[in-house]
């Protein structure tokens, strides 16, 4: 299997049960605006719960869990005002409820968080984007390897071959706790052949993103982890976000994720929760909450986070076709998600074992979406219907 987790799942929804017990809770206390702690950090925005009509979500969400997910949590924020919910059980032995702000694996949307690092780098003037990154990493490829540009790496139009695993579930369990450097990942990569020339075409897959860990850490002389913390966490008062290095479990409040496994003619769920994320660095392994991950895409579309010509990076597509034929859809971070009126949403979607995560937003941020699913089927190829009934439900909120 070439590790690439390169489906557009929730951008396929935007243009396009069998266990018991139900949840479903109105919003938390609070004012849909941010304010600042006692240190003078932002922090998130809590939602009233007024302003929207949140009937269509409810009835989006409810049921749970059933046969492809276990729990689910939303939020949506309009001009008008704000809501949250929460839907299905912690975990399927103590049925008890999906705690409030729960943490959960955010999967490929850990690349915006990525992408704005590397952005305010190249503010900085410490970073080009389009300088070669054989500059700052001068052994990382073959020497005879073609110039593959910084942004190149965060719009997927690098070519850098992914690497090659076994398909197989039972596998990816066995090996679930195996620890990984970047180095490693990039090596095992580079032994197939890459994918195009750089700058030819798009493909989506991990590797831009974990080179570009690579990179800042270069750059910066610090940890990809830190500088999460010192540029973004700690100034927006992203206290339930973090990166989780090499340790497998969830720290904090959070529903179990579960796998659905065949074995003998049977299925059954497998609790997935603890699963080591290094085979993802920088591209695929944080861990957030709804409130903080609105936080980050508001404050981020209102350019609190980026001045403005990078900001700008993050709303340009390459000028290429993806490698299927259609239209570049990923820019320097974002996913575009076009709409039937001919509007486009800003986001990102991304799933680990057990979780389905997504964010999306107009790009004045009148509207803002994010949500959280723990699929029993997280890595499949086709979307849950409930992701697709939230974004549906979300869209008719505005």
């Amino acid at each position: 299997m070439k590790i690439s987790n390169g489906r557009t799942r929730v951008g396929a929804a935007l243009v396009g049960v069998a266990l018991a017990g139900t949840l479903v809770s109105p919003a938390l206390a609070g004012t849909p605006v941010a304010g600042s702690d006692a240190t003078g950090r932002q922090r998130p925005a809590a939602c009233t719960g007024t302003g929207v009509d949140p009937a269509a979500m409810v009835a989006a969400i409810q049921g749970l869990p059933s046969a492809e997910a276990t729990a689910a949590q939303v939020r949506v924020s309009t001009g008008a005002g704000c809501w949250t919910g929460r839907s299905g059980v912690l975990d399927l032995r103590s049925e008890a409820p999906v705690p409030a702000d729960a943490r959960f694996r955010i999967g490929s949307v850990t690349k915006a968080f990525t992408a704005t690092v590397v952005l305010q780098l190249v503010a900085e003037g410490r970073i080009g984007l389009d300088v070669p990154v054989q500059r700052y990493l001068p052994r990382l490829l073959p020497a005879d390897y073609p110039a593959v540009t910084v942004r190149e790496l965060l719009d997927h139009t690098n070519g850098l071959p992914s690497p090659t695993l076994p398909e197989s579930i039972e596998w990816q369990l066995a090996h679930r706790f195996d620890r990984w450097t970047p180095e490693q990942i990039v090596r095992a990569g580079l032994r197939n052949e890459r994918a195009f020339e750089p700058g030819d075409m798009q493909h989506y897959t991990n590797m831009g993103y974990i080179v570009a860990g690579m990179l800042i850490e270069r750059v910066t002389g610090r940890s990809y982890g830190h500088e999460m913390r010192e540029r973004i966490f700690e100034p927006l008062g992203l206290r339930d976000t973090y990166v989780p290095g090499s340790d497998p479990t969830i720290r904090g409040p959070h529903a179990h994720g579960y796998q659905t496994v065949t074995r003998g003619g049977r299925t059954a769920l497998v609790d997935v929760t603890n699963w080591s994320q290094t085979m993802t660095p920088a591209a695929g392994d944080m861990i957030s909450t709804l409130a903080d991950l609105d936080t980050f895409l508001r404050e981020l579309f209102a350019g609190r986070l980026l001045p403005a010509a990078q900001l700008d990076e993050m709303f340009t597509l390459p000028k290429v076709s993806d490698v299927g034929g259609g239209p570049a859809l990923y820019s320097v971070g974002l996913t575009a998600f076009p709409l039937p009126t001919g509007e486009v949403l800003w986001g990102k979607s991304g799933a680990r074992y057990g979780y389905s995560a997504a964010v999306a937003a107009s790009r004045d941020g009148s509207l803002r979406a994010a949500y959280s699913v723990n699929s029993t089927d997280a890595k499949g190829e086709e979307q849950p219907l409930i992701t697709q009934r939230i974004i549906a439900a979300a869209l008719g909120m505005r």
